[in-house]
């Protein structure tokens, strides 16, 4: 029977995705290896693939029958995993998953979509006791008095976002003393050097970025930034709001049921320490069919000539695309919250296989999947073929 399966899966990543090399050569630093690295890294990402996030899972599927169906070689612990992911280099992984979203563009998965966009954000994973021994990406979690409730481990991500196919393609840890706004500078400018400046048209973020030197940073790498404008720049937010609250709106349509209103202007003063001639400020009140009414102020270099009001509308939400597919299916999903291995080096390399199996299973199932007229698989469909296709014998070598 036709269908997916991990066979035919492995085959999609080494032959469509060409990352035999990244599996086979990926940056293991084990002095004297006795598994190879292809085993083990390979199961890692079909364990998160079949959904199986914790290292007993991987070890429980690779000691079972259905091993030579998932095309790992040889059996071994999870203790074998915890060594080898403390040893191994995240900037292999790191190159992988960048040439895989730089193949997707140049494989046309893009095609249909005028802008491509990246959305950066930062999110909390990993949560440890007060008394649980704690490593160097653990921070505390203390009320106003200083007592340490839990340790937490946060990372930014940055993603592929506005195209249709939202692809996390790298994340950036930061520890005590660090912020979200330092790590996800570090993160954009290591993006754009894996990716290329002509790669994305925007970078869309919340309003914890919204200050002139991550503005300056975006527009020095080629990108136009449409930023969320909230109370931390109350000179503009207040000028916006007494400017749009006194006309009519600029464009109102109908988008999927809900009606959308929309002012947009392009002349506002920027602050002091940013450089931009202008700010284009646009606001959208959308108001859905239950009543309720969502409304939201952004700002962006955009120039009106290039971007229309509209197109705002849907660059603007792009920013959802990094919570809803990616942090809530990581998590809910793919046990991003789950620590496998308390160690610095391996929390990072978890979380760098979970985002590059939620890039393979995407491109895999609404790119190379959906050739033809049939309808999309949705995740948890492929997921459950995946599984039925342990059970399939591979058949025997032919030795004569």
């Amino acid at each position: 029977m036709k269908g997916p399966t991990p066979r035919r899966l492995w085959k999609y990543v080494t032959g469509c995705l060409r990352l035999k090399s990244y599996l086979q050569s990926p940056g293991d630093g084990r002095p004297r290896a006795q598994i190879p690295a292809r085993a083990l890294l390979w199961a890692l990402l079909i364990a998160q693939l079949l959904r199986e996030c914790s290292y007993h899972g991987v070890e429980t599927l690779v000691r079972s029958a259905a091993r030579r169906a998932l095309c790992v070689p040889r059996r071994f612990g999870d203790d074998a995993l915890a060594y080898f992911t403390e040893r191994l280099d995240p900037a292999a992984a790191r190159t992988a998953l960048a040439a895989t979203v730089r193949r997707a563009k140049r494989n046309k998965a893009f095609d249909n979509s005028r802008f491509i966009g990246l959305a950066l954000d930062g999110t909390t994973v990993g949560r440890r006791g007060p008394n649980s021994p704690t490593c160097s990406l653990c921070r505390p979690w203390s009320n106003s008095e200083g007592k340490v409730f839990c340790y937490r481990h946060h990372f930014a991500m940055i993603s592929v976002v506005g195209t249709g196919l939202s692809l996390p393609f790298d994340v950036e840890p930061y520890g005590p003393g660090d912020s979200e706004y330092a790590a996800g500078q570090r993160l954009l400018r290591r993006a754009v050097g894996h990716l290329g400046v002509r790669f994305a048209n925007y970078v869309v973020v919340d309003g914890e970025f919204a200050r002139a030197p991550f503005l300056h940073a975006a527009g020095d790498l080629g990108l136009n930034v449409v930023a969320r404008l909230k109370a931390n720049l109350p000179e503009l937010l207040e000028a916006a709001q007494r400017r749009f609250a006194g006309q009519p709106p600029d464009t109102v349509f109908f988008c999927n049921g809900d009606r959308v209103e929309m002012w947009d202007a392009d002349d506002f003063d920027p602050w002091e320490t940013l450089r931009w001639e202008t700010v284009r400020v646009f606001r959208y009140r959308q108001h859905k069919p239950n009543g309720e009414v969502i409304e939201a102020d952004w700002l962006t270099d955009s120039p009106k000539r290039r971007v229309a009001t509209r197109s705002l509308l849907s660059i603007a939400k792009s920013r959802w695309e990094i919570e809803n597919q990616g942090f809530n299916d990581a998590k809910n999903r793919h046990g991003l919250e789950h620590v496998c291995h308390h160690e610095p080096n391996s929390l990072l390399i978890g979380w760098l296989i979970t985002i590059l199996a939620l890039t393979i299973e995407r491109l895999y199932r609404l790119r190379y999947l959906h050739r033809g007229t049939h309808a999309v698989r949705s995740a948890i469909e492929l997921v459950r073929l995946l599984w039925l296709g342990l059970s399939r014998a591979p058949r025997p070598t032919d030795t004569s």
